[in-house]
């Protein structure tokens, strides 16, 4: 099992990445992607994601760019609306659950 703990859109100086929450998801779906591929995982394993949004009337954005990530294989999934992350130019954190097969 492999847990990933609430990821951000921030890259490794602290800079958010991306201005809306589509591209924020992108990005941060991106970045787990390759943090599961450290130790031998893939999206196709992921089980479950959890989605922190700071403006819930913007989830289809969100949802959007989850659908086209996992595609084949989509992961149980729930979104909450928050009132704000650790940066207030952050608008979407997500955690997600792997299973290795």
């Amino acid at each position: 099992m492999v847990i990933a703990a609430g990821t951000t859109s921030a890259d490794e100086n602290g800079v958010v990445v991306g201005e809306t929450p589509y591209e924020q998801t992108v990005e941060i779906l991106g970045k787990l992607e390759r943090e599961l591929a450290r130790v031998g995982a893939t999206l196709a394993d992921v089980v479950r994601t959890r989605i922190y949004v700071t403006d819930i009337s913007r989830a289809e954005e969100v949802g959007r760019a989850h659908g086209e990530r996992f595609a084949n294989a989509p992961p149980a999934m729930s979104m909450v609306e928050v009132s704000g992350l650790i940066d207030p130019r952050m608008l979407v954190e997500i955690e997600a659950e792997a299973l290795m097969r």
